[in-house]
């Protein structure tokens, strides 16, 4: 389910639930509850879908765990919930570590380096800079390095700020473990994630620097841009060719980077777009949407490049998805 309000074949999907839990509700005598249940589901979506999206990486995924959540949701007695936000956010917390589990099967058999599902977003996530830094593409691989319990306790407290009882009803864990478990969350984020403040106008510049040198072809231009120590991740899921191992240092990256596109046999364009909350490329082939490249700055330097060409991967591309705190 998509966070903006459902579109016709969505809307049939939330009509069929509506249907089941009526059914449930008048079972029990509560059938003016469905319509409750759908304005409060409908108004906290976009924050529901930012939760399942933070926790798994994967929009698709974090759409499927929004139709779970709603499923269970419309058979809930309103009555009985005090807070219908954290209850929500609870079902959606749930339904994303049982969703974890298989994606963590799938990603074993993965065909190379695994990324997040890029997502072109509305200008007002990157001006609220800790979601924009907690969904960066940077960010969501160091939360993959965590534990799922530990991500969803570090998601829950660092980005929407939940108290520790809430986090504790969510995880199912009492509120001292959840206290300990955030705390080796934070500790193992903060050793690896990314070092030092970069604006958006610095990598705007960055990135342009680089969409010029690869353009031309100046791979000084180029080398000037790339940290020494660049790495380079490209996902293409089997489907697409793409590196499959990590590039390390810039020689090495800038000379693919400039060799792959030289020798393609189609017209080659490289746009900015706003892609996790910060800036990013979009290559087209053609005019046909082909990879989505995000960076990482550190000391004015690009010090990652993420190269999603996974055509599964590229559906949230086409419009923009708007996330929610």
């Amino acid at each position: 389910m998509c966070v903006t309000p459902p579109e016709p074949n969505e809307r049939e999907k939330l009509v069929t639930s509506e249907n089941n839990g009526r059914e449930q509700a008048d079972a029990t005598g509560d059938g003016g509850s469905v319509d409750a249940a759908t304005e409060d589901f409908v108004a906290h979506r976009n924050l529901l879908f930012t939760v399942a999206y933070e926790m798994l990486g994967s929009a698709a995924d974090a759409e499927d765990v929004l139709q779970e959540t709603w499923l269970k949701w419309a058979g809930v007695d309103l009555g009985t919930v005090r807070d219908r936000r954290a209850y929500l956010v609870r079902i959606t917390t749930r339904q994303s570590l049982n969703r974890l589990r298989t994606l963590g099967r799938r990603k074993e058999s993965y065909v190379g380096s695994w990324l997040p599902e890029p997502l072109l977003t509305t200008p007002d996530v990157a001006e609220d800079v800790e979601l924009a830094d907690s969904v960066s593409m940077a960010m969501m691989l160091v939360l993959e390095t965590l534990a799922p319990v530990e991500r969803a306790v570090f998601v829950l407290r660092e980005v929407f700020d939940l108290g520790y009882d809430e986090i504790a009803e969510a995880v199912e864990k009492t509120p001292a473990a959840v206290r300990q478990i955030a705390h080796r969350a934070r500790a193992h984020v903060a050793a690896r994630r990314p070092r030092g403040e970069v604006t958006a106008a610095e990598s705007r510049r960055a990135l342009a620097a680089f969409q010029r040198a690869v353009e031309t072809g100046d791979l000084q231009g180029l080398l000037d841009i790339l940290s020494p120590d660049v790495v380079l991740l490209g996902d293409g899921g089997g489907i697409k060719q793409a590196v499959l191992r990590p590039v390390v240092g810039a020689d090495k990256v800038a000379r693919l980077m400039l060799g792959g596109l030289v020798k393609l046999p189609v017209a080659v364009t490289m746009d900015p777009a706003q892609v996790n909350g910060h800036p990013s490329l979009v290559i087209r082939l053609d005019g046909e949407l082909d990879t989505v490249v995000a960076v990482r700055m550190e000391a004015g330097r690009i010090k990652g490049l993420y190269a999603v060409r996974n055509p599964e991967k590229l559906s949230y591309m086409r419009e923009a998805t708007v996330l929610s705190r």
